[in-house]
């Protein structure tokens, strides 16, 4: 099979799309069975001038996929401006998950994002359930018309699952003090890494330490070091400066994903966090799991036919026959 996709969801009804009030949306759907590699969230829309001033990624509160009653993807921002000119946290989340999983074309009325959000499920032969609930913070306009479409990457191909699970809130005070991240039960894999959220766009951040794998606090400067943000590794649009292409940052305000290197889950993650300030963290964790993709079985001959030119050709020489 490879890879194949399949429009599974498709709306332009104002109900399902952000616009200046801030609204949470309950959608599901069935699908056909197989490995789903990727949920794609695309939105084309034509919003007012001013509506985003950032990236589109700066509406998305809270994201969350449940598939055949399990929660496989449940995103929480720390906060959400839609007036911000920096990246957003959603969009830094996925691009830390591998580049290229939020993208945009900028542009100040005519807004055109995708969202590439990594499950690595394999769904049983039939009909499989997904559900979705999405929080959008308000624009700073209202929208004028727009489409939001729903895709699945089927992917034969598919090497591992990957679950974002629910976040653990902690009230910091300024100083330093252990933070205890939950991560799901029953849940086979490793930890990739935990993002990390303020709930403003001040990191207030001085160091983490991850108490398994490090005997001192490692600046937040030196973790932007390790998981690539300082290379400008952080992508986003902001129509303001351009419409032709991204802006490169060495940060996202308020954010930051802690690479963990597939950190075994025989006990909860503890980090060691020295708060310059008063302020709610949200601590995300990201596991993954090998997997072996399986295609959808289709439907088979099961009395073989053999075909042999060259004993037909003696055939019909010796018998006058074929």
């Amino acid at each position: 099979m490879g890879i194949r996709y399949t429009l599974a969801y498709e709306t332009s009804t104002a109900a399902d799309l952000p616009t200046n009030s801030a609204k949470t949306i309950n959608q599901g759907i069935n699908f056909a069975g197989g490995p789903v590699d990727e949920i794609l969230i695309r939105y084309d829309m034509t919003v007012a001038t001013g509506s985003v001033d950032g990236d589109f990624g700066s509406c998305m509160d809270a994201v969350r996929f449940v598939m055949n009653g399990s929660t496989i993807f449940d995103y929480r921002a720390g906060y959400a401006d839609t007036s911000a000119t920096t990246a957003s946290q959603f969009g830094y989340f996925l691009n830390s998950l591998g580049a290229g999983r939020f993208v945009e074309e900028p542009s100040d009325t005519a807004k055109s994002a995708t969202f590439r959000i990594p499950v690595g499920r394999q769904a049983p032969d039939g009909v499989s359930r997904l559900e979705w609930t999405i929080g959008y913070a308000a624009f700073q306009a209202a929208t004028t018309s727009g489409t939001m479409q729903v895709w699945l990457r089927y992917n034969s191909n598919m090497t591992n699952t990957t679950t974002v699970g629910s976040a653990t809130s902690f009230s910091h005070a300024a100083s330093e003090e252990t933070v205890v991240i939950r991560v799901p039960a029953n849940t086979p894999g490793t930890i990739a890494g935990v993002l990390v959220e303020n709930d403003s766009a001040a990191d207030q951040l001085t160091g983490i330490r991850v108490v398994s794998q490090s005997d001192y606090s490692i600046p937040n400067s030196l973790w932007k070091a390790l998981n690539g943000d300082t290379y400008n590794g952080v992508l986003y649009s902001v129509d303001g400066t351009s419409t032709t292409e991204l802006q490169f940052a060495q940060t996202c305000p308020g954010g930051l994903f802690v690479p963990l290197l597939g950190l075994s889950m025989n006990a909860d993650i503890i980090f060691q966090v020295n708060s310059s300030a008063v302020t709610t963290r949200l601590y995300t964790p990201v596991i993954t799991a090998p997997i072996g993709a399986a295609e959808k079985p289709s439907q088979v001959q099961t009395t073989p036919v053999p075909t042999n030119v060259s004993a037909a050709v003696l055939s019909k020489a010796e018998y006058g026959t074929s």
